[in-house]
C-alpha cells in the first residue's frame, strides 16, 4: 500500500468505452497521461474532457515499430506511472518493449483467454458454436493476450445471438470487469510478485466480479 493514489497511464486505439468506465468509476487514482497511436481516436477526447494530459502519436512518422513503440512507450513512462491500461490498445508491442512493464502493465480482452487471442473474437465464439463468452483481463508480456489472466465476466450465447449482439453485451461486461481490476490493484490486493497475486496469495484461478 502506498499513501498517496495509484498512478494510472493508459493506451486506446479507439472510441474509449473502457477509459470513459475506468474514469467513471471514480476510483482511488490518478489518471496521469492517455496516449494513443491515432490521433482521433475517441479515447483522447475523452481524456481531454476529464483533464487528463494525453499523447499521439503516428507510427508512420517512425522507421519502424520498434522506434515508434520505444517513442510512444517513452512517453508513458515519462508520466511515472504505477499502472499502465491497455484499453483498447490494438497494435502488437515489441517485446522488448513490453519487457520493461512487466507486472506494471494490464490489458483487456474480449475473449475468455486463453480461447481467441488476436481479433475477431466474438465471430470465432460463434463458428465454434460456444454457449459461453466473455472477457478476460491479463498482465501484458511478449506474447499477444498470452501474459497471466487475472480476471474474467461471462456472458452466455444463445441461438440467435450475432457479432454485433455480443459485442454489445459483453461491453457492459467489461466495462464492470477493468474498473474493478484496477479497483483491486489500486487497494493492493491484486499485486504482481513475479506472478499475481491477490489478498497476498498466488493467483491460481481468474477472479470474478464477486472475488473484486
Amino acid at each position: 500500500m502506498v499513501d498517496r493514489p495509484l498512478r494510472v497511464a493508459a493506451l486506446a486505439s479507439g472510441r474509449g468505452s473502457n477509459l470513459a468506465a475506468l474514469i467513471a468509476a471514480r476510483l482511488p487514482v490518478e489518471f496521469v497521461l492517455v496516449g494513443s497511436d491515432k490521433a482521433k481516436a475517441g479515447a483522447l477526447e475523452i481524456a481531454r474532457d476529464a483533464g487528463i494530459p494525453t499523447v499521439a502519436m503516428t507510427p508512420k512518422a517512425f522507421p519502424d515499430r520498434v522506434a515508434f513503440d520505444r517513442a510512444l512507450f517513452g512517453a508513458v513512462a515519462d508520466a511515472k506511472p504505477d499502472l499502465l491500461v491497455l484499453a483498447g490498445y490494438m497494435r502488437i508491442i515489441d517485446a522488448s518493449v513490453v519487457a520493461d512493464w512487466e507486472g506494471r502493465a494490464i490489458n483487456i480482452h474480449p475473449s475468455l483467454l486463453p480461447k481467441y487471442q488476436g481479433l475477431h473474437t466474438h465471430r470465432r465464439c460463434l463458428e465454434a458454436g460456444d454457449t459461453e463468452h466473455g472477457a478476460s483481463v491479463h498482465f501484458v508480456t511478449a506474447e499477444l493476450d498470452g501474459g497471466p489472466v487475472v480476471a474474467q465476466a461471462r456472458i452466455s450465447v444463445g441461438p440467435t445471438d450475432t457479432e454485433e449482439t455480443l459485442a454489445t453485451r459483453l461491453l457492459v461486461e467489461e466495462h464492470r470487469l477493468l474498473p474493478a481490476v484496477v479497483g483491486a490493484i489500486a487497494a493492493g490486493r491484486l499485486a504482481w510478485s513475479g506472478e499475481p497475486t491477490f489478498d497476498g496469495k498466488p493467483l491460481t484461478a481468474p477472479l470474478t466480479l464477486a472475488d473484486l
